[in-house]
């Protein structure tokens, strides 16, 4: 399982990374990603639901995080 934690990031969006991890990580891989940032959250989602990857999602106050496994 690979974990990225992008809360705080403010240089760039918190999509780099995340697609990033998403794109080097073998299929049959575990991620869960955390964010605080809405929008990016919201077009993460999208993006796995548009590649039909099934997610998880759990809220925690103000942050955000998704658990998938990749395709």
């Amino acid at each position: 399982m690979k974990t990225l934690d992008t809360c705080g990031m403010t240089n760039y969006s918190p999509l780099i990374p995340a697609m990033k991890l998403i794109c080097e990580s073998p299929p049959g891989e575990e991620i869960v990603i955390t964010m605080n940032q809405g929008e990016a959250f919201r077009d993460l989602k999208e993006y796995l639901a548009e590649e039909g990857i099934g997610f998880r999602e759990i809220y925690d106050g103000e942050e955000m995080t998704l658990q998938f496994t990749v395709k």
